[in-house]
């Protein structure tokens, strides 16, 4: 069976099933595309098909974009990995680490043993969190007025560190200040800069912080899974009049335009003549830079995600864009993967030693969905299957 017959088979079952709504994926190697497909519904009930060009919020896979933005800076000279970040933003000097809580419930914090650094940032080792998994950084929130990143607001990135700079992997809103470092180097808002340098050399032009009228006609909706495993449809919008641009999370796009910044990668650097990064970044990219510190899982605490590991038992690292697998997963990636996800149940890898990568879009909570996560593995493991 080909990798169309394989892939059709996964996706379109999927969907037959009620494993997911609507789902586009693609799947490219250094030359160009080897797989694309979209089935089901844009909304449930909605009678509209998926395509190939739906747009869907693509939430923390924005992440990748805003870090490689960042290293550009870096390249450029313009940015530091190691110096500390408040020379560049200096609100960042003010975060101070929790401790605990006093008898009233207010935040108890001491200012942390060293500064926060770009490096510290794009490897999430910068003891900065989220909410939705640390049940301390709900009561933080509720104690002093601040409100999710999702809105955008920039009061949500004076949330406390949970741990000093440079100690342990902690998935949070690092990222967000990583582009509010691009925004002060480039003195433009991330999204003008990141298609300066990124987006629109690559051709991404359905790429966006703000939904345009001819994206929106093309936008799937979000769904949640109830308790009963059934799936409904589930309103749901990025701010599109933010206050700030979410660089962990405020992206819109399509798998398609996601593809060619895989296919860059896969090439060193380059896409159809335009060089983004230099091949010595790009390499460095798919090494660790967190040091002793590991990823590991990801506890709910609400209900938007259920716990999340990918590819648990795997030892696995931070580059300055990706989390990298350090043994083969069961789906044929070999050790040296790059991957991450949106919180709305959009995947991607990049694997460099196989030359391959793939992107796979639902638009589903809670995150790390018991029918969208089994559905993207069956397709990555249909894409190594097809080159043996």
């Amino acid at each position: 069976m080909d990798l169309k017959q394989r892939a059709d088979s996964v996706l379109s079952g999927a969907v037959a099933r009620g494993a997911v709504p609507g789902v586009v994926a693609m799947a490219t190697n250094r030359e160009g595309t080897l797989y694309e497909g979209a089935f089901g519904e844009r909304l449930l009930g909605g009678g509209v098909p998926m395509s190939l060009d739906t747009v869907g919020w693509i939430a923390s896979m924005t992440k990748a974009l805003t870090s490689v933005a960042a290293v550009q800076q870096v390249e450029r000279g313009r940015l530091d990995l190691d110096a500390p970040a408040s020379a560049v933003v200096p609100a960042i000097a003010e975060i101070q680490v929790l401790t605990g809580f006093d008898a009233a419930g207010q935040p108890q914090l001491r200012p942390p043993r060293r500064p926060i650094t770009l490096r510290h940032l794009l490897t999430h080792s910068s003891g900065l969190s989220y909410e939705i998994w640390n049940p301390d950084m709900q009561k933080a929130q509720a104690a002093l007025g601040i409100p999710s990143v999702t809105e955008c607001r920039n009061k949500a990135l004076t949330l406390p560190m949970v741990a000093d700079p440079g100690e342990r992997w902690e998935y949070g809103i690092g990222i967000d200040w990583a582009g509010k470092m691009v925004e002060a180097v480039t003195g433009k808002p991330l999204g003008e800069a990141m298609t300066e340098t990124l987006l629109g050399p690559l051709g991404m032009r359905d790429t966006a912080f703000r939904i345009r009228p001819d994206m929106r006609e093309r936008l799937a909706g979000v769904h949640l899974r109830g308790p009963d495993g059934v799936l409904a449809p589930f309103p749901f919008e990025i701010p599109q009049e933010p206050e700030f641009e979410m660089g962990g999370g405020g992206l819109y796009g399509t798998v398609g335009d996601y593809l060619r910044f895989v296919r860059m990668i896969l090439n060193g650097g380059q896409l159809d003549g335009e060089r983004v990064l230099r091949p010595e970044t790009v390499a460095s990219l798919g090494l660790n830079h967190m040091g002793n510190c590991r990823v590991s899982e990801l506890v709910a605490a609400m209900p938007l995600t259920n716990n999340a590991e990918f590819f648990p038992g795997v030892p696995k690292s931070w580059s300055l864009a990706f989390q990298i697998n350090h043994a083969a997963t069961f789906t044929g990636r070999p050790a040296g993967g790059l991957m991450w996800a949106g919180l709305a149940n959009s995947y991607y890898w990049i694997d460099p030693a196989s030359g391959v990568g793939g992107v796979y879009m639902t638009q589903i909570f809670p995150f790390a969905d018991t029918g969208s996560v089994p559905t993207y593995y069956a397709f990555e493991t249909a894409v190594y299957d097809s080159l043996r």
